[in-house]
């Protein structure tokens, strides 16, 4: 007769079906929760280059305004006029363009994303100081 140790050791030598379709299951679930959200995220990384062309161009319009004196937006609203190139801050390769617009300017920059969102920075001049106002479609698209 088998003593109750043998006995113990063949009854149970793998996983039923039952447990391993629950696993996958699971594993199924987890999948479909983190691969969304594994999108958006890679999504913003790559959309960050827009936020950070963006910003290089706000800060030399900024440090314009300040140097020159006069505290007038229509002397700080050319790439020639802040000294920065436009290629250069467009080099990113998620970033299709960065413009300023003349006399106000407003800084747009659109990303290659999969909605062209856009990042616009509005400046507004008052007692020699500038003030920003961030607004476009990426916030809309949550990409920034």
């Amino acid at each position: 007769m088998k003593n109750l140790q043998q006995v113990k050791s063949n009854a149970q030598k793998g996983f039923t079906l039952i447990e391993l379709m629950i696993v996958v299951a699971i594993i199924g679930i987890l999948a479909a929760v983190a691969l969304p959200a594994y999108n958006t995220y890679t999504e913003k990384s790559r959309y960050s280059e827009v936020t950070l062309a963006v910003g290089s161009v706000r800060s030399a319009i900024d440090i314009c305004f300040q140097t020159r004196g006069d505290y007038d937006l229509a002397n700080c609203d050319t790439y020639a006029k802040i000294g920065a190139v436009q290629a250069g801050v467009e080099a990113g390769a998620e970033v299709a363009s960065v413009n300023i617009a003349a006399t106000t300017a407003v800084i747009t920059g659109e990303g290659n994303d999969a909605g062209s969102s856009t990042y616009i920075f509005t400046p507004t001049a008052a007692n020699n100081t500038l003030s920003w106002a961030q607004t476009g479609t990426c916030i809309e698209n949550g990409v920034c």
